[in-house]
């Protein structure tokens, strides 16, 4: 089930990305690049994409839910799952300390 909604949502995604970009709006969009799209789909070209992005839209917002709401069920996330920090053992590390040698002199660093 959460794989099938998976994939209706990539391609409502990638639907509604295209059908934004073919859609006319005020300054022109990517349709004025290639001929009239009226003439390659016909008189209601405009009515069409409006439809099919709103309904896209509301796709892509159920399928949006669907997955949080589906996750939730599941009890975790897909950031969860793909990255974990190696498990720590029960032991414990101790703070390492420098070791002197024995016939170190101690330097001097306030220049007397």
């Amino acid at each position: 089930m959460f794989t099938l909604i998976i994939i209706v949502h990539v391609l409502a995604c990638c639907l509604l990305i295209l059908i934004v970009l073919v859609q006319q709006g005020k300054g022109g969009g990517l349709i004025d690049s290639f001929s009239s799209a009226e003439s390659i789909f016909g008189t209601k070209t405009n009515t069409f994409l409006v439809k099919a992005t709103s309904f896209l839209s509301v796709v892509f917002f159920i399928t949006c839910l669907s997955l949080a709401f589906l996750s939730i069920q599941r009890n975790k996330s897909l950031i969860e799952t793909s990255y974990r920090p190696p498990a720590t053992t029960g032991t414990t590390t101790t703070p390492v300390t420098p070791v002197t040698p024995a016939n170190a002199t101690p330097q001097n660093t306030t220049g007397q």
